[in-house]
């Protein structure tokens, strides 16, 4: 199992910046017992948006998307994933951090006959151009993802791709394309229907953020090779863990607990997810979204405005050492901050013994290995005498058991401080906003009005800025 260590956070260690851990956890052990019994009550529940608790459970969907992964086996070069925000960061995540680095370079026989994966999560157009100039989409297979089949920056890739790919393969194109959408609605679903695409669905009551365990993750994932048997036995171990509803046993209620505490106590709304290795860096991408978009509401349940949300923040390790670090020791004292520490590398890499004369000589004889483990704890140690607030995830290894471990937990985590705060978890009305907005700048039927409204502000916007 990964590990949970919360020493930082206490008062003991850093004084009234901290937390009674002790006090904290019995006060609020009533509490988080009632949430995680609500919550295994309610997963069944429809509309409820807990159905992504019983994705590890799923045996039908990982037996269809090990089927597809294997009848396409050898016959692409490339998996190029277009999706945004949740229907990407999971899965950019997962396969960066378990792929072997730079994968994409590597060569057929490297990457065990696997084809290269590509995430194209964004609609910037010479982003767009330059991978489609590098890509022989021949021999690439298009995995398109969007539930509501609307999305306006998913389905606009796809209309260029599958232009491109009927120019270069006819009616044929289709075997180039899976699509994971709604199970009946929506537009991408009946263009699947009509043209014959391959389908995953996305579940209903799943959130995109909380999707990275359903076929959305699960068959770019398959596709290049990853293990998925081993994914689901990393959920359901954890999710075996987190059923516990005394505190002292459950490390989701526990992070949980000392961020709400921080936050609400401390005033520690700033929550800052640091990984120290390179192959988890996109982990703290996929966190920003699953913490921003739960916890950032501007009313609770009983209709209180209350603009809450910790803000997430990412950093990797030890890069940002040298370009985060000293605001969190000397600024302003309004963080908590997550480590994530890997036990075991898959590589040992020594420093050789060449400068023995200089400086460096300490270095020589030494590991590379030893020295990341040494910069986290000494970045730790150093934030605990600045008396800011810090915790520490340690990963046995990095591979898709622990790694599903670790997605699950935060997925848990979110969903316990999410009743803590007594707000809606799955929402996202502030997103919601921003996409009817694009929809009438760019001309969709039934915006009108707005869009209309819209021209209108922004152009005084526009002679406000001009004088």
């Amino acid at each position: 199992m990964i590990k949970f260590e919360y020493a930082n956070i206490s008062s003991k260690i850093i004084g009234e910046q901290g937390l009674d851990i002790e006090a904290s956890f019995s006060e609020y052990a009533p509490r988080i017992q009632e949430i995680i019994t609500n919550l295994n009550m309610n997963k069944d529940k429809p509309g409820s948006w807990l159905q992504w608790m019983n994705l590890g459970y799923n045996e039908e969907t990982v037996w269809y998307v090990k089927e597809f992964a294997a009848m396409v086996d050898g016959r692409f070069d490339n998996i190029l994933v277009l999706g945004i925000g949740g229907s990407a960061l999971g899965g950019l995540a997962l396969s960066h951090a378990l792929l072997k680095p730079y994968w994409n370079l590597l060569s057929r026989e490297q990457r065990d006959n696997f084809p290269r994966i590509f995430f194209l999560d964004n609609i910037d157009p010479d982003e767009i151009t330059a991978l489609l100039n590098i890509l022989d989409l021949k021999k690439t297979l298009v995995n398109v993802i969007t539930k509501s089949g609307s999305t306006a920056e998913t389905m606009s890739q796809f209309m260029i791709i599958k232009n491109k790919l009927q120019e270069l393969l006819g009616d044929d194109y289709r075997k180039n394309v899976v699509a994971t959408t709604d199970k009946q609605a929506g537009i991408l679903r009946q263009l699947a229907n009509e043209e014959g695409y391959k389908t995953f669905v996305v579940p209903d009551d799943v959130g995109g953020r909380f999707s990275v365990f359903s076929a959305v993750g699960l068959v770019p994932l398959a596709l290049v090779g990853l293990d998925i048997d081993e994914i689901i036995k990393g959920i359901k171990i954890m999710d075996l863990a987190l059923k516990n509803t005394d505190i002292n046993k459950n490390i989701a209620a526990q992070n949980a607990l000392i961020h709400y505490l921080a936050d609400k106590q401390k005033g520690k709304y700033i929550s800052v997810m640091m990984p120290y290795s390179s192959r988890l860096k996109y982990v703290s991408d996929w966190y920003v979204q699953l913490w921003a978009e739960s916890l950032g509401k501007e009313f609770d349940r009983a209709g209180n405005k209350i603009n809450n949300g910790p803000t997430p923040i990412k950093a990797l390790g030890a890069t940002d050492q040298h370009s985060q670090i000293q605001l969190y020791n000397e600024g302003k004292n309004d963080k908590i901050i997550t480590f994530i520490r890997v036990e075991e590398f898959d590589n040992t890499l020594n420093i050789p013994n060449i400068f023995e004369y200089t400086g460096l000589n300490y270095l020589g004889g030494k590991s590379i290995n030893q020295l990341i483990n040494a910069e986290a704890d000494a970045t730790a140690v150093a934030l605990v005498d600045y008396k800011r607030p810090n915790v520490t995830i340690k990963l046995p290894k990095i591979n898709e058991y622990y790694l599903a471990q670790l997605f699950y937990m935060f997925e848990m985590q979110t969903a316990i401080i999410g009743e803590l705060y007594n707000i809606d978890t799955y929402n996202q009305p502030g997103v919601e906003q921003a996409k009817n907005y694009t929809y009438a700048l760019m001309g969709r039927m039934g915006y009108e009005e707005s869009a209309h409204e819209l021209n209108e502000k922004i152009g005084r916007n526009q002679q406000t800025a001009g004088l």
